[in-house]
C-alpha cells in the first residue's frame, strides 16, 4: 500500500530518467493518467499507453530523451504532501524556473498546467513542477 501514489509516480520517472530507461510502467490511477495527458501535451515525454495486465492497469510512458542522450526531465519536485498540502489563489500560482518549468495544479475544473489555470482564472492545490 503506497501512501503517496504521486510521490511515487514522480519517483518512477525521476529514477528510470537516471538510469536512461525508454520505458517505465506505473500503476494506473486517474490523477497519474491526467499528469501523463499534461507530460505528453508540454512534450516532456515522448508518448504513453495504458495497458490491462492481469486485472491490474498500467500506464506504460515512453520517456523522451534530446539529440545527445541527456533527458527532456531535468527535475520533477512534488510541492503538495499528504501532510502539507499547498493551494494558491487565482492568480497567485507560483511559476518556476523563468516559466521554463511546468506547475501542475489540481483545480475545480481539474488537472492543468499553470497556464492553462492562468487563463481561466483558477487557483487550487500546487501537485508539483516538473522542469
Amino acid at each position: 500500500m503506497n501512501t503517496d501514489p504521486i510521490s511515487d509516480f514522480l519517483t518512477r520517472i525521476r529514477n528510470a530518467n537516471l538510469v536512461g530507461k525508454d520505458n517505465v510502467a506505473i500503476p494506473y490511477s486517474k490523477i497519474k493518467s491526467s499528469l501523463t495527458k499534461i507530460l505528453k501535451t508540454e512534450g516532456l515525454i515522448e508518448d504513453f499507453n495504458i495497458m490491462d495486465e492481469d486485472k491490474m492497469k498500467m500506464i506504460n510512458l515512453n520517456l523522451s530523451y534530446k539529440n545527445e542522450g541527456s533527458p527532456r526531465i531535468n527535475g520533477l519536485r512534488r510541492i503538495s504532501k499528504p501532510g502539507l498540502r499547498v493551494y494558491s489563489r487565482k492568480g497567485e500560482i507560483p511559476r518556476y524556473f523563468g516559466e521554463l518549468g511546468v506547475t501542475i495544479v489540481s483545480t475545480s475544473k481539474g488537472i492543468m498546467t499553470h497556464k492553462q489555470a492562468w487563463k481561466e482564472r483558477l487557483g487550487g492545490e500546487v501537485i508539483c513542477v516538473v522542469w
